[in-house]
Parts: structure tokens; sequence; C-alpha cells
């Protein structure tokens, strides 16, 4: 499969033989971790571990709902036969019954009707399983493809998404990084003025006094913040065009871009440009929720 590709999808995929009608559907939904669940009929338990190794092949992340139906063609029932044991116990209690209780009559036939037990269709032998799995897998596999389409497709839309949220993030970013030394100067001049209202009337020496006003100003300093978002920004370029899962990789790297927005914003002193940096928020928080979908 292309990448990235998306967690949700559905796949449908059918298989027919002259005795029988194989029904498989997938559904899948985003998930921290794989988590496969499989419902099959009670006769074929055995290849539970089989259809769920084929699913892992196409999901490494994702919620996934398998449904499998065997329907038998009419004609076939030829393949059922009598539990006598089981019709013989279930005879004799009823004869005893009868005779404990002193009831007429005897036993009917309608009487095994009601015992579904009585009657089914052989148990699957050991030797029929692998051409049983040779059918169900034809219909599984194209189950798999139809959800594997659906997910790249999702995927390829995703990206797209992603791409044009980074651009206009980058952008805003771009006007943040061009005033970021008036916004330093400005900074500087207004503790430098706010110190000097402080002390005035007392001596001290006016370089310490520019000194002190230059460390007070320098943690209002958003450089190291703007230098990792761009570094960020470029690791989240480069990880949409690997062929591999990314999922978990994207949701760090928006979880570091906040953090660093939440610096941002504590050191802003800037209206201006404290509304921006709530727009990257907002920005990034949509990015986030489509990393979400991503496996």
């Amino acid at each position: 499969m292309k990448r990235p590709v998306s967690m949700t999808a559905f796949g449908r995929g059918t298989h027919s033989t002259a005795t029988e009608n194989w029904t498989v559907e997938i559904r899948s939904v985003n998930h921290r971790f794989a988590d496969i669940n499989v419902k099959l009929p009670r006769k074929i338990a055995a290849l539970e571990e089989r259809i769920k190794k084929s699913i892992a092949d196409y999901y490494s992340r994702g919620r996934v709902d398998a449904f499998i139906d065997r329907v038998e063609k009419p004609g076939s029932l030829a393949q059922l036969a009598p539990n006598l044991p089981f019709a013989r116990d279930y005879f004799n209690c009823l004869l005893t019954i009868k005779n404990e209780l002193g009831l007429s009559g005897a036993p009917e036939l309608a009487m095994f009707a009601a015992r579904p037990e009585i009657v089914a269709a052989p148990e699957e032998q050991e030797n029929d399983i692998e051409e049983i799995w040779s059918r169900l897998r034809t219909a599984l596999d194209a189950a798999l493809g139809h959800a594997a389409m659906m997910r790249e497709n999702e995927g390829l839309f995703l990206r797209h998404d992603i791409a044009a949220r980074l651009a206009a993030f980058a952008a805003t970013l771009s006007v943040i990084e061009a005033v970021k030394t008036e916004l330093l100067e400005k900074r500087k001049a207004a503790l430098k003025e706010r110190l000097e209202r402080l002390l005035e009337g007392m001596p001290i020496d006016p370089m310490r006094l520019a000194q002190e006003g230059a460390i007070l100003a320098d943690r209002a300093d958003i450089t190291e913040e703007l230098v990792r978002l761009g570094s960020h920004l470029a690791q989240f370029r480069s990880f949409l065009d690997l062929e591999e899962p990314i999922g978990r990789r994207l949701d760090f790297l928006t979880q570091e871009m906040l953090r660093e927005l939440n610096t941002m914003g504590a050191k802003i002193n800037d209206a201006g440009v404290a509304h921006q940096i709530v727009e990257l928020k907002n920005e990034l928080e949509k990015i986030r929720e489509q990393v979400q979908n991503i496996e």
C-alpha cells in the first residue's frame, strides 16, 4: 500500500463454490494499537488465528473487526447426518419421564425437532481445513484488498490536507519570525524604562542597569522555539513521504510543536503575536485530529 494510509476503512469480499457462499466484511477504525477481532462460524473456529495473521499483514495499528459468513447452497443438506447416540439418550429420557409420571402415549418425532443437536452437519475433518481455508482466503483477500484501496484513498486526502495546513502554519510562523527582533528590542526598552522608574533616585551604574534589562529581555527571546518549530515542520514533511507507518511519529511531533507554542505564548507580550500563536494552536489541533487517523 502507498503511504500514508488511513486506519478507517470498509471492505467486502465474496467467494462461491458449488456448495457454499462465503462473505467476508472488514471494518476498521483508528486505535493506538493493533486490535483484531474475528467473528466466524463455530465449525471453522480453528482458522481464527490464520485469519488474524492475514489481517495483521495489512494492519500494523487500528481496531479491525472481521465478519465471516458461510452459507450452504440448497442441495448441500445431504451433508447432514443424524446424531444417533444423542437421539437414543434423548428418547430414553423421554420414556423415563413418561413412566415415572404415569403419562400416556409415546415419544413422537415432533419432539425431536425441538432438539437441533439430533440432526447436524458432521464436524469438519482435519484434512478438510486446508481446502476450507483456501476458499475462505479468496473472500478474505478480496475484502482486505478493497479495504486497502479505501485506506489509500483516505490517506491521500489526509496527506494533502495536512500538507496544506503545514504550509499555512509555516506562513504564520514566518510572520512571527520577521518581527521577533523588533519585539525583543521593544521588550528590552520597556524593561529598561521600568527599572529606571523603580530605581529612580537610587545610585546605580547605567551600564549595570542596561545589562540587567538585557538579561530580563533575553528571557522573552523566542528564537529557540522558532528554530525548533522549523525543525519539527521539516520532519513532519519528510515523514509524510515515508513508505511505512508514521502515525505515532506524527502524533509525537504535534505534541512537541504544541509545547513550543505554549512556551512562546508565555514569553510574548504583544497582542498581535499572541493572537497569531492562538491561530497556530488552532491549526495544529486540526492537524492533530487528522493525524489520529493515520496508521
